[in-house]
C-alpha cells in the first residue's frame, strides 16, 4: 500500500501563487508515476499535470500549462505543484494520485490506485 497525505492547500488572491506538496509513504518504491487532480463543487474531478517518477517526464492539462510546474524529490518521496498566476476558476481541491502502472491513460483518475485526502485551494477575485 501507498500512503499519500497533501498540504499546502489555502487561501489566495487571483495572480497569487501557492505550492502544494503531497508525501509519500509506504511501499513507494515500484510507483510509477504521480499525479495532482482537482475538483470544484458539482463539477467531475479533473485532471491537473502528472509526472513519472524514474525520468520526470511531466504532463499538464491546458488550463495550467505554464503556470503550474509538477516536480519530485525521490530522496524526499514527494511531489509538489508550484501554483503561480493563480485564478478563481482554480478554486478547488486538490488531490495527489500514484499508479503503479506505468503504461496507463495519465489524464484519467480511475488510472491511479492511490489517493491523498486532498487540500483545498480557494482563490479570490
Amino acid at each position: 500500500q501507498v500512503q499519500l497525505v497533501e498540504s499546502g492547500g489555502g487561501l489566495v488572491q487571483a495572480g497569487g501563487s501557492l505550492r502544494l506538496s503531497c508525501a509519500a509513504s509506504g511501499r513507494t518504491g515500484s510507483t510509477a508515476r504521480m499525479g495532482w487532480f482537482r475538483q470544484a463543487p458539482g463539477k467531475d474531478r479533473e485532471f491537473v499535470a502528472a509526472i513519472t517518477w524514474s525520468a520526470a517526464r511531466t504532463y499538464y492539462a491546458d488550463s495550467v500549462k505554464g503556470r503550474f510546474t509538477i516536480s519530485r524529490d525521490n530522496a524526499k518521496k514527494t511531489m509538489y505543484l508550484q501554483m503561480n498566476s493563480l485564478k478563481p476558476e482554480d478554486t478547488a481541491g486538490y488531490y495527489c494520485a500514484a499508479t503503479l502502472l506505468p503504461y496507463s491513460e495519465y489524464r484519467q483518475a480511475s488510472s491511479y490506485e492511490h489517493w491523498g485526502q486532498g487540500t483545498q485551494v480557494t482563490v479570490s477575485s
